[in-house]
């Protein structure tokens, strides 16, 4: 029974997929790479397009803000409940006031202030965090309904 949990913790690992955001062709990377684990996981269109649009808007920050980050794409289980796993970290500059950071309209660039708030709406769990000098890091998790 062991070696078959093994092998299931093995096909986890698999589905995990790493990618660096250097580029604004790598936030089309981070897209593409996010709706084909939404398919495979069975998300809806809908949430498939809401995962999709919040891994684009995290991403984005990412390289405006920072420079560049990385992502890390997981299929997760909870019984039998599938779904999407997204973590998007960067070394930048961190986040000194997280809750305005995530409040609509509140921006340190030339943006609407809609992507932290509004890519919080889009997923059903949602974690960021940050410190001046210390980076962000932010983990969203979309299920399949």
């Amino acid at each position: 029974m062991s070696d078959d949990r093994n092998m299931a913790d093995d096909r986890n690992m698999a589905d995990d997929q790493n990618m660096a955001i250097a580029s604004s062709a790598d936030v089309v990377g981070v897209r593409r790479l996010v709706r084909s684990v939404a398919l495979e996981v069975g998300l809806s269109l809908v949430d498939q397009t809401k995962i999709v649009t919040a891994a684009s808007e995290l991403a984005r920050n990412a390289l405006v803000y920072a420079g560049g980050g990385d992502v890390r794409v997981e299929t997760v289980r909870n019984g039998a409940r599938r779904g999407l796993k997204l973590t998007v970290s960067d070394d930048g500059p961190g986040i000194p006031d997280i809750d305005q950071a995530l409040s609509d309209g509140w921006t340190t660039g030339t943006g609407l202030g809609l992507g932290l708030g509004g890519s919080r709406r889009l997923v059903d769990e949602f974690d960021l965090a940050s410190a001046p000098g210390k980076g962000t890091t932010v983990t969203v998790t979309k299920w399949a309904r």
